[in-house]
């Protein structure tokens, strides 16, 4: 008789941490991925290019625009 109680509590506690197991693993999957997801949209953003600006001040630099379209264009953006 108090063979089967200890066989029961030991099935229970196996269960809980089963569960509990389960449960840190699960979160530890979505740490992950969200880890991941976060950064390549970093790197994304940071390599995506340069700015607007960035852009018209190599352009006036390459002498593809002059000063007159460039600090309009420098108005416009900001």
């Amino acid at each position: 008789m108090w063979h089967d109680w200890g066989t029961m509590a030991w099935g229970w506690g196996g269960m809980v941490f089963q569960l509990l197991f389960l449960i840190v693993f699960i979160i530890a999957i979505v740490w992950a991925v969200k880890r991941v997801a976060g950064q390549n949209r970093s790197n994304t953003s940071s390599s995506g290019g340069d700015s607007a600006l960035d852009i018209l001040k190599k352009r006036y630099a390459k002498g593809e625009i002059d000063k007159e379209e460039f600090e309009q264009k420098k108005r416009d953006l900001v």
